[in-house]
């Protein structure tokens, strides 16, 4: 699989706070999280995002509360991964429970700037700067991991194993 669009970057720790605010976890509505993506951190996000574009950050992305709440959000706001130099586990996880891929790079997360066009080749373990024409390499997702982002999620994943039977 492969994922095109734009750079959005931030830095180390974005907390779940920032992903989704906590005023709006009354909802689990995906579509109704995404109108809150990032607004505390970037209020300008979502008028930025293209259906498609990569969150970029550094250090400890996705630290602070264990909410799915906040990589549905970013799910469902349109983005198509999200590559940072480290995660929260329990974020990550989430994600992928989600069919969310979550790209571990930490010299893509220094080396990818904010506005630039980048493509994710998820098998192959490549992504390519497109603007600058720099490639960098990350471990791919297999196993169970791979089956979860492929399938579009835990909950996609099992009803086409059950529909197998």
């Amino acid at each position: 699989m492969t994922l095109r669009g734009h750079v959005h970057k931030y830095g180390d720790h974005v907390d779940t706070d920032v992903i989704i605010p906590a005023r709006y976890l009354t909802s689990s509505d995906p579509q109704e999280l995404a109108a809150h993506c990032m607004e505390d951190l970037d209020p300008e996000f979502l008028q930025k995002l293209t259906p498609g574009d990569l969150i970029v950050a550094g250090r400890n992305f996705g630290c602070g509360s264990s909410r799915e709440h906040a990589p549905l959000a970013i799910k469902a706001a349109g983005v198509s991964a999200v590559v940072a130099a480290s995660f929260a586990r329990i974020f990550y996880r989430n994600a992928l429970n989600i069919g969310l891929p979550i790209i571990e790079s930490p010299t893509a997360a220094e080396g990818l700037v904010e506005g630039e066009e980048a493509e994710v080749d998820l098998e192959a373990g490549v992504i390519r700067n497109l603007t600058k024409r720099e490639e960098y390499r990350f471990a791919p997702l297999t196993g169970m991991a791979a089956e979860l982002v492929e399938a579009g999620g835990l909950r996609a994943l099992v009803t086409r194993k059950l529909s197998q039977t």
